[in-house]
C-alpha cells in the first residue's frame, strides 16, 4: 500500500488515517462500498457511503496519476533523459497538469518549427540571446547565415532562435501553472453563430455571447457545447476580456531589460503565447470546464435516479395494468401479488375504434374474476384519457386508480430480459406488465432497464458515458442492498445488484432456485455453484429469506453476527423467533455484554435495530395520487389554476412536473420557493407531490410554464426561456 497516498487522502477529506487505510485494504480485497458502510463501521469509524466512496475514487485518482508517473521515469530512463533532479521534480508532481508539464519538453515530439531551427544549428543563438547578455543579437546571428542550412539571411537566424526560444518558454512550468490558472479563474467564454441553419434558432441566445467561464451554471455550458459540436455555435475563451494580461506573465517571466537581446526575447515570448500557450490553455480550460459540468451533470442524474428507485412500493396487490393507446387499443395486464402475469387483452374505450360499452364490461368482468385491488395506467398517450373513462366506470369497491409514469418501458418490452420473461407476449403487453409492476415495486422493475434511458437525467448523452454508466450503476447497487432483496422471488437482474453478485452468480442463483425450488436459509445459498466464502460475506447481509428455518435470515442482521443473537436469545431463556417477536424481551438485553474486539457498539446497535423490526420496507408508505380532472390536456389550463403534479425530472435551472396533460410543465428554479434556491435539488426531489400554480401556457411550442411559490409574482421570463432552451 502506498502510504503517502493515504496520508494524502486523509487531509484532504479531513479523515481519520487508519480509517481511510483500512477502507482502501477492504476495497481492495474486493469489499464492496454498501457492505463496508453496514457491516464493517467498527473498523471505519462509522464512515457513510459517500465518505467510503470519496476515499475510493481519490484513491483511484492518485493511483491513476502514480501509473503515469512510473510511465515517464521508464520512458525518460530508456531514452537517457533521466537526471536526479528530474526524477525528484516528478516524484513531487502531485497533479496530472503539473507532472505532463514537467514531461512536455522530453515528451517525443512531431517535426516542429522549434526542431528544424535546432537542426540547422540555431540553438546556441538561442541560448545567447535568451540569456539577454549580449548587446547585439544581430552581430551575432550574421555567425549562422549559411545557405546550406537554408539560412538565407540574419532575420532567418534570428526567426529560428525566436522559434526555439518560444518553445523553451512554452514548456516552462511555472509560466504554464500561471496561465492556466489564469483561464481557469479569470477566462471569458464567448460563442458566436457558426451557422444560418433554422434548426439552430433554439441556440439564438448564444449568438454573441460572453460570461465568466468559472461562472457559467453547468447547464447552459452543456448547451452551448452541444451547440458547438452540431455546427451552430464556435466558441473562444480569452482570459480576462484581452490577451494582455496573459502576455504580461509571461513577458515578465522570461524579458528582463529593454536591450536589443530583451526585444527578440519579447518577440518569441508573444509569438509562444499565441502560437503554443493560448491555444493550449484555452483547450485545458474548456476541458475541465466541461469535466465540471458533466461531472454537475451525473451528480443530478445520480440523484434524481436514486430518488426514483427508492419511490415507495404499492407491494403486493393484485393489479389491472394498462399501456394506454388509441388507435391500437389500451393492452391489460392481470398481475397477481408476486407479479406473475395471470391474463392479458386488449380493450378499445377510444376512437378511432370506440367500444367502450364492450370495453367497460370486460374491466369489470376482470376486476371481479382476478379479485384486482389496483388500477395502474401508463402516462403516456391516450393515458389520461383511459383514465377518465376508468372513473366514469362503476367499479366494484373503491378501487384506487394510479397513474404510472412508464418512462424507460418501451426500452424493457423491447429487451432480452423481456423477451426471455414473455417470449410469447408483444411488446405492448410486456410493457403492460412493466407498467404494473413499477406501481408494485419501482425498484424491484426499474433495474430491469438501463438508467440512461428512464429519463431523470440533464444531458446525459452528452456527457462521458462510461462515467455516466459507472456513477448509475453505483446508484442502483446502492439502492438495492439499502432496501434488501428477497432472494426467492427476485430477478436475476435485481440479484445482479446485491453486493457481492453481479449478473454470471445471480444467473446462477435464479436456475439453483428453479431445480430446487427456494431456498430455505442462507447457509443454501453457498451450494450454488461458484458462490464461495467472499461473495457470501459480501451479499449475505443484504439477501433475505422470507418463512425460512432461521428467521434471522429475513432481516439485515448479517449470518456472521447470528451467533451474537442466538447468544442474546439463550441469555434470556427464549428462542430467537420469540426475541424478535417481543420488543419488552429486546429491552432487556445489555449490549455492553456483547462487546468482544471485533464487534462494537456501532454493529450491536444496528442487530438491535433490526431485531425490533426484521426485514422492514425501509422506504416509505405509498400514497394514492390522483391529477385534476379538469386538466388532461394542455387547451384545459388557464393561466393561474392551481393543479396537483408529480415531480418527474429536477435540473440545474428548476424542475420538471406532470400535472397530466401529456407534456410537463417547467417549474424555473426563480418559482421553486419565495425564498431564494441555489440548488433546486435541496427543496424538491423526483416523484415529490406538489401543488404548482400555471403561469404560462405556449400551445405553439408545447411549453408550460409553473410555479411553487405561494404567492404568483410576475417575474422576468427571459432567464427561464433561455434554460428551457438548453
Amino acid at each position: 500500500m502506498n502510504e503517502p497516498n493515504i496520508a494524502k487522502v486523509a487531509v484532504e477529506l479531513g479523515l481519520n488515517g487508519k480509517h481511510v487505510q483500512v477502507v482502501s485494504d477492504l476495497l481492495d480485497l474486493g469489499s464492496t462500498v454498501p457492505f463496508i458502510v453496514r457491516y464493517r463501521k467498527e473498523v471505519t469509524g462509522c464512515l457513510d457511503e459517500v465518505a467510503i466512496a470519496a476515499i475510493r475514487d481519490r484513491m483511484e485518482q492518485l493511483r491513476d496519476l502514480d501509473k503515469r508517473r512510473e510511465s515517464i521515469l521508464n520512458s525518460m530512463a530508456q531514452r537517457g533523459q533521466l537526471t536526479e533532479e528530474l526524477r525528484d521534480r516528478i516524484t513531487a508532481a502531485e497533479a496530472m497538469p503539473i507532472l505532463e508539464d514537467i514531461y512536455l519538453p522530453y515528451r517525443p515530439k512531431r517535426r516542429t518549427r522549434a526542431i528544424v531551427a535546432k537542426e540547422r544549428g540555431l540553438e546556441p543563438l538561442a541560448r545567447m540571446i535568451f540569456a539577454q547578455d549580449i548587446s547585439d543579437p544581430v552581430t551575432e546571428a550574421k555567425k549562422f547565415v549559411d545557405n546550406s542550412k537554408e539560412i538565407e539571411s540574419v532575420n532567418a537566424a534570428l526567426a529560428g532562435a525566436r522559434d526555439i526560444m518560444a518553445d523553451w518558454i512554452n514548456e516552462d512550468v511555472s509560466t504554464r501553472s500561471q496561465l492556466r490558472n489564469l483561464f481557469q479563474t479569470q477566462g471569458i467564454l464567448r460563442s458566436k453563430e457558426a451557422s444560418d441553419k433554422t434548426e439552430g434558432a433554439k441556440y439564438r441566445d448564444y449568438f454573441d455571447w460572453s460570461e465568466r467561464l468559472c461562472a457559467v451554471p453547468s447547464h447552459r455550458l452543456m448547451a452551448i457545447m452541444r451547440a458547438q459540436r452540431e455546427g451552430f455555435l464556435s466558441i473562444r475563451v480569452v482570459p480576462t476580456e484581452d490577451d494582455e494580461s496573459a502576455i504580461a506573465i509571461v513577458e515578465s517571466n522570461f524579458v528582463r531589460g529593454t536591450g536589443p537581446s530583451s526585444q527578440q526575447v519579447r518577440l518569441a515570448a508573444r509569438d509562444s503565447y499565441k502560437r503554443l500557450l493560448e491555444p493550449s490553455m484555452e483547450t485545458e480550460a474548456i476541458s475541465f470546464a466541461q469535466k465540471e459540468a458533466e461531472g454537475k451533470a451525473v451528480k443530478i442524474f445520480a440523484e434524481n435516479l436514486s430518488q426514483l428507485l427508492l419511490e415507495a412500493p404499492m407491494g403486493q396487490k393484485n393489479i389491472l395494468a394498462i399501456d394506454p393507446g388509441f388507435r391500437t387499443g389500451c393492452k391489460v395486464a392481470i398481475l397477481n401479488g408476486q407479479g406473475l402475469l395471470m391474463h392479458n387483452d386488449t380493450i378499445y374505450p377510444h376512437s378511432p375504434q370506440p367500444q367502450g360499452t364492450e370495453a367497460g364490461k370486460k374491466i369489470i368482468e376482470l376486476i371481479e374474476r382476478f379479485k384486482v385491488e389496483i388500477i395502474a395506467i401508463g402516462n403516456g398517450t391516450a393515458g389520461r384519457e383511459t383514465e377518465s373513462f376508468m372513473r366514469k366506470l362503476k367499479l366494484p369497491g373503491k378501487i384506487p386508480i394510479i397513474i404510472v409514469n412508464e418512462s424507460g418501458a418501451s426500452v424493457y418490452s423491447a429487451s432480452e430480459a423481456a423477451r426471455e420473461e414473455f417470449p410469447d407476449q408483444d411488446v405492448t403487453i410486456r410493457g403492460a406488465v412493466s407498467i404494473g409492476r413499477r406501481l408494485m415495486d419501482p425498484l424491484a422493475e426499474l433495474v430491469k432497464i438501463d438508467p440512461r434511458s428512464i429519463g431523470v437525467g440533464q444531458y446525459q448523452h452528452d456527457v462521458d458515458q462510461s462515467a455516466l454508466k459507472k456513477k448509475l450503476d453505483e446508484v442502483v447497487e446502492s439502492c438495492v442492498n439499502f432496501v434488501g432483496v428477497d432472494v426467492n422471488t427476485a430477478s436475476k437482474d435485481l440479484l445482479a445488484y446485491v453486493s457481492g453478485l453481479g449478473p454470471k452468480l445471480a444467473d446462477a442463483m435464479v436456475k439453483y432456485r428453479n431445480e430446487h425450488g427456494p431456498f430455505r436459509s442462507r447457509q443454501d445459498l453457498l451450494r450454488v455453484p461458484r458462490l464461495g466464502p467472499k461473495a457470501f460475506e459480501q451479499a449475505g447481509g443484504f439477501l433475505r429469506i422470507r418463512e425460512g428455518e432461521n428467521p434471522l435470515d429475513a432481516s439485515a442482521v448479517h449470518p456472521e453476527s447470528h451467533p451474537i443473537v442466538e447468544a442474546m436469545a439463550r441469555d434470556l431463556g427464549v428462542t430467537i423467533k420469540e426475541l424478535m417477536m417481543d420488543r419488552g424481551l429486546q429491552k432487556k438485553i445489555d449490549l455492553e455484554r456483547y462487546v468482544t474486539d471485533e464487534v462494537g457498539m456501532p454493529t450491536l446497535n444496528d442487530i438491535l435495530s433490526e431485531l425490533s423490526k426484521p426485514g422492514r420496507d425501509p422506504r416509505q408508505e405509498f400514497e394514492v395520487f390522483s391529477f385534476a380532472e379538469s386538466a388532461e390536456k394542455m387547451d384545459d389550463l388557464k393561466i393561474g389554476m392551481k393543479l396537483p403534479g408529480i415531480i418527474t425530472n429536477v435540473t440545474a435551472f428548476g424542475a420538471f412536473v406532470d400535472v397530466g396533460v401529456h407534456q410537463d410543465g417547467l417549474v424555473h428554479i426563480s418559482q421553486l420557493s419565495n425564498k431564494f434556491v441555489r440548488n433546486p435539488a435541496d427543496v424538491v426531489k423526483v416523484h415529490q407531490k406538489v401543488i404548482v400554480t400555471v403561469l404560462d401556457v405556449d400551445l405553439v411550442r408545447k411549453r408550460i410554464s409553473l410555479s411553487m411559490k405561494i404567492k404568483e409574482r410576475n417575474d422576468d421570463r427571459k432567464e427561464e426561456n433561455r434554460d428551457r432552451e438548453d
